[in-house]
């Protein structure tokens, strides 16, 4: 039985004392329907809260994780990379044409970037997907991490990090929701489905973290490289007359995004969401996708 008590200050015989006196049922049942009401209520604020959070939803698919890290760090040793020390040993890879340099273009740039440098297939990664993000949202990417020597890992790194084996890339989050759903729904998901790389949305501070599995991402861009050539080589002949016509369907594969699809057939997203009835970007492997007439 839950029993509340008020306790009341009076005097008696010039002495203080304290007198308790039971609350009325009426108290007694609002307090209890109070602490009842309270595990609910928190959770509401909280839900409204991270509803509020830029990114929570997506991020629930970027979370990453000790297991993410070690697998990072096993996909690192797997390609023999080395940990770099400082930066002469940076600039020791650099000399030997381990790491190439990233300068930025009209369609990315580098933020307060220490050592702009990275493996072949992480700036190979980073120009693709920056001249893809221009032209999806119009504004620039922008790469704030790369390579960072042990001597440079900040002080919340850890000791899995392939920063300093140069195999990441930071990348900033935008405020544009747009750009972001884009990024991750598009290109970061499904790539990372495929096995070319493993992204992960940090909070301190937001940023997007992308370590990019080398030899997974140069076979993936080189099926992606060789089914555009088969494409526009049948375009060629179906333009020339030739009895090989261009595909009119699609099969989706696994990995596959809208995008990548849509680039592969020389058409738009949105003129394959509309030849699909599609309202979303969500696709499924063995999905039969219908192409828009003249792509």
């Amino acid at each position: 039985m839950f029993i509340c008590f008020v306790v009341v200050r009076t005097r008696m015989r010039r002495r203080r004392i304290l007198r308790v006196r039971p609350l009325a049922r009426s108290a007694v049942s609002a307090m209890a329907d109070f602490r009842q009401r309270v595990p609910a209520v928190a959770g509401v604020l909280l839900a409204v809260t991270l509803a509020g959070w830029p990114g929570v939803a997506s991020a629930q698919s970027l979370r990453g994780g000790k297991g993410a890290m070690a697998e990072q760090y096993r996909q690192a040793q797997i390609h023999d990379f080395t940990k770099l020390r400082d930066p002469s040993h940076v600039h020791r890879f650099v000399e030997l044409g381990l790491l190439v340099p990233l300068k930025g273009n009209r369609d990315y740039r580098l933020h307060d970037v220490s050592f702009p440098y990275a493996r072949e297939e992480v700036r190979l990664f980073v120009e693709r997907l920056a001249r893809q993000y221009r032209l999806a949202c119009g504004e620039q990417l922008v790469v704030t991490s790369l390579t960072r020597p042990v001597s440079h890992q900040p002080g919340n790194s850890s000791e899995d990090s392939v920063h300093p084996m140069g195999m990441a890339v930071d990348l900033r989050y935008s405020t544009t929701r747009a750009c972001r759903d884009w990024l991750e729904n598009e290109v970061l998901l499904p790539l990372e489905r495929q096995g070319a790389l493993q992204a992960t949305l940090e909070f301190r501070p937001l940023h997007y973290h992308i370590a990019v599995y080398p030899r997974q991402y140069a076979q993936y861009v080189a099926q992606l490289e060789s089914r555009q050539a088969d494409v526009a080589e049948a375009t060629a002949q179906g333009e020339a007359g030739a009895s090989h016509a261009p595909p009119t369907h699609h099969t989706v594969r696994s990995g596959d995004s809208l995008w990548g699809i849509a680039r592969s057939y020389g058409t738009t997203v949105d003129k394959l969401k509309a030849a699909n009835n599609l309202r979303g970007s969500r696709i499924y492997a063995g999905q039969r996708l219908q192409l828009p007439v003249g792509s």
